[in-house]
């Protein structure tokens, strides 16, 4: 338990989404956000010179000086964009790092989206003292994913690029973006998931998965009618905060805070 004259150690943590771009400074020691959570609109087309801009937004909204953790729907390597599947393909091989830590002023380090919310869930949420391999699946504009084996993250996965179920790529049938743009109902879109996850089931033979993103909130619709899964399945305990509080717990770990 942290004294009451201990220093909170604060960082803000940014959430970059195909539609919304979302943060809040964010108490690393307990997964608590500080100040109730800001969201701006993705700007379309999601150039790096668009997202500086929001990012500059939300630091300025909170009057931000110290370090920030920011997630990007991309493979993240080094600080380069190494993909851009719902954003503009202009940050392929860009140096997403740089670009927008020069954008807010301030130290900023990028990892992918995916891999903080599973970060996220292992330090704070349902993946806490697992061992085994656990899956977080995030359901949201895309199907991101991050691997953890033995509590330690495998990052870059990209499972919602698996091609499946046959010529597509899994995210291109059933995330939560795919739901609500064709008006698919829950049992429609439940047997989609479930083929998707036995999919995965076969390939990696998971111990246990979480499922994120803003759906996870209705996980009751979906998750008890998942069926012939060799693992329990499970709504992430920080729901669609974890992207945050990840990258925030990133940002501290690099910034030794």
């Amino acid at each position: 338990m942290i004294e009451n004259n201990e220093p909170v150690r604060a960082v803000l943590g940014i959430d970059i989404g195909g539609t919304g771009i979302k943060g809040a400074p964010v108490n690393v020691a307990t997964g608590e956000f500080l100040a109730e959570r800001h969201r701006i609109d993705t700007p379309q087309p999601a150039t790096p010179e668009a997202i500086g801009q929001v990012l500059k937004q939300l630091v300025e909204h909170f009057a931000w000086t110290g370090p920030i953790g920011c997630t990007f729907p991309a493979i993240v390597h080094n600080g380069v964009t190494m993909s851009a599947a719902n954003v503009d393909q202009s940050w392929i091989q860009a140096p997403a790092q740089e670009i927008l830590a020069q954008a807010t002023g301030l130290p900023l380090v990028l990892m992918n989206d995916a891999d903080a919310a599973g970060l996220a869930e292992v330090v704070f949420g349902a993946a806490k003292g697992r061992q085994g391999k656990t899956i977080v699946i995030t359901l949201g504009t895309g199907i991101g994913s991050a691997l953890i084996v033995d509590g330690q993250l495998v990052s870059n996965t990209e499972f919602g690029h698996l091609i499946f179920p046959t010529d597509e790529i899994a995210e291109k049938y059933c995330s939560a973006k795919v739901k609500e743009e064709s008006g698919m109902k829950w049992p429609a879109f439940t047997e989609r998931l479930n083929q998707y996850l036995l999919h995965l089931q076969l390939l990696f033979s998971p111990d246990f998965l979480i499922i994120g993103g803003g759906i996870s909130k209705k996980h009751e619709k979906f998750i008890p009618n998942l069926i012939d899964l060799r693992f329990p399945v499970v709504p992430a305990d920080l729901k669609n905060d974890a992207g945050i509080v990840g990258a925030a717990l990133e940002a501290a770990r690099q910034s030794g805070i």
